[in-house]
């Protein structure tokens, strides 16, 4: 389980259920919970003034909340902040990152936590957008990748994944049984597990999106943000970056986190509204997560910032997609299911008409 040793001191894990530490690198806590940085990192400008920021590197230019330097990276970052009128709300053009989606945040930093310490194999699981950011970042950084994917895949995303040099690993059965052989073969070979779900570098990485939008808006954030939930990689990072932020004094509050799940796959949704879906959304095919591997964090962010989890339909993904599309917005399916919750929510009185809201859209298109 263990594949690097001695650790430097920025990189130590720490585990919030046991209270467990490592200077050894672990793809999981003995108890079995996962893993984060046992540092915090905050920077020690006072302002985002003080710190003079050079918007020009991308994501990187937060590298003071960052583990580790830029060793694998293709100038991700900084994405387009636009308004979206017909929504009464400004989205955040995650994917036109450069392998089309917003992973590229996880794995420029997973990937570079790697080469930092000397990792020359990276083993994943994905249903398509991670495990193509994670190929395209292990090419970049010169370590070999294993992939592990449905056997219903994408052939866009597949064909991702085998052109940057990764191997991919097709799996019968449901997400979980993706999930379940990369475990085993991690195990089983003492690999470096360059999970999504797992590893504390992937939501580093995510936690730049709350930096982006608060720079992006003059460091007064939204009122709300709505994003897809599956495993929580956006919203937890989005949750972790905008207390680094507060806690920083950079920002002066944080925003209200929604989640959107689609119908079937909703375990926060219907663990917090007590209901079962009577149907099940297969549009939205990058969220298909029953069992998330840091649910009880993802409730504590719904908590602490008077958020929600709603579950979505299909005929709503497939309606919130046309929209998108007419509107310019070249997204895939599994995009639609936040700003179709945006309007859920605006319905039900969660989300004032007058309110602020940023939502991200983070997969192409044209990988559909």
């Amino acid at each position: 389980m263990t594949s690097t040793t001695n650790l430097p001191s920025h990189l130590r894990l720490a585990c919030d259920t046991c209270g467990s530490s490592f200077d050894e690198w672990r793809w999981r806590c003995s108890c079995g919970a996962p893993l984060d940085f046992a540092t915090e990192f905050v920077p020690v400008e006072s302002s985002p003034a003080d710190a003079a920021l050079d918007y020009r590197r991308g994501l990187w230019t937060f590298d003071e909340f960052l583990p580790t330097g830029p060793h694998a990276t293709l100038g991700e970052g900084m994405t387009p902040l636009v308004d979206a009128s017909e929504w009464d709300a400004s989205f955040k053009l995650e994917y036109v990152f450069p392998t089309g989606s917003f992973k590229d945040r996880g794995a420029t930093t997973t990937l570079s936590v790697a080469s930092e310490l000397g990792v020359d194999r990276v083993v994943e699981d994905s249903s398509g957008n991670a495990g193509a950011a994670i190929a395209t970042y292990a090419a970049r950084a010169g370590i070999d990748a294993e992939i592990y994917v449905p056997a219903s895949v994408k052939p866009s995303k597949l064909r991702a994944i085998e052109r940057a040099g990764a191997k991919p690993v097709r799996v019968e059965g449901d997400r979980q049984a993706v999930t379940d052989a990369c475990v085993e073969a991690v195990e089983a070979n003492d690999a470096w597990y360059a999970s999504h779900a797992w590893n504390p570098a992937f939501f580093a990485g995510t936690a730049t999106f709350a930096y982006e939008v608060a720079a992006q808006r003059d460091w007064d954030v939204p009122d709300a943000v709505v994003t897809p939930l599956g495993h929580g990689t956006l919203f937890l990072g989005a949750y972790r970056g905008f207390n680094a932020l507060y806690e920083a004094g950079w920002i002066d509050r944080i925003p209200r986190l929604y989640g959107a799940q689609a119908a079937g796959y909703a375990p926060i949704a219907e663990a917090r509204h007590y209901t079962a879906a009577d149907e099940t959304n297969d549009v939205a095919d990058g969220i298909q997560i029953l069992s998330p591997v840091r649910e009880s964090e993802i409730h504590e962010a719904l908590d602490e910032t008077g958020g929600d989890a709603i579950a979505l339909s299909a005929d709503a993904v497939e309606d919130e997609l046309d929209r998108l599309h007419r509107h310019g917005f070249y997204t895939e399916p599994t995009c639609a299911v936040a700003p179709a919750a945006l309007r859920e929510l605006r319905l039900m009185g969660a989300i004032g008409d007058d309110e602020d809201v940023v939502v991200p859209l983070t997969g192409s298109g044209l990988k559909s």
